[in-house]
């Protein structure tokens, strides 16, 4: 994906990806704390404990995304002005690698996330390489929804499935 673009929603609402910044950074760990919230509602925290240990989960995760992907493209997601979400998305010779999408739970089933998948899909199409990403099996939702847009499962690690999409599964 280019540094920014801007697109349209079915429901009319317009779509901009602009790189991330310094500002966003209390809008990311935010968003990734939403990410987490089921998850970590199963645990009894000690006051204040909880936020230390989303900012360190949060922290490895970015490192461990520049080190495998360090030209990486980490965007983040506005919808009709306001964040929305991010999508981080690296690649190398053999694959593009959406290292993760995350929306804010009011942003979700409008469409954009489909949206932003297919035109990775339309990417990987052109650059004649697989679309891969790592999806969390808590998380049945998204794991339904790589399938719907033709993705497999090409490795099972107990809590996440390595799922991909290759330019001649296309529908």
């Amino acid at each position: 994906m280019s540094n920014t673009e801007t697109f349209a929603l079915p429901d009319g609402g317009i779509v901009e990806l602009r790189p991330v910044t310094e500002e966003d950074d209390q809008f990311l760990l935010a968003l990734y704390a939403s990410t987490r919230a089921e998850e970590l509602a199963q645990v009894e925290w000690a006051e204040g404990q909880k936020e230390v240990f989303l900012r360190w989960q949060f922290d490895l995760q970015r490192q461990e995304y520049t080190a495998r992907f360090p030209d990486a493209a980490y965007h983040v997601i506005l919808v009709d002005g306001s964040r929305a979400g991010r999508i981080w998305v690296g690649s190398d010779d053999e694959q593009i690698r959406l290292l993760d999408i995350a929306l804010l739970p009011d942003f979700q089933n409008r469409c954009v996330g489909t949206i932003l998948l297919r035109r990775l899909m339309d990417q990987a199409s052109k650059a004649a390489k697989a679309l891969r990403h790592m999806v969390f099996m808590l998380n049945s939702n998204a794991h339904r929804f790589y399938e719907r847009l033709g993705f497999t499962i090409i490795d099972d690690l107990g809590a996440y499935r390595h799922m991909e999409w290759r330019p001649e599964n296309r529908d």
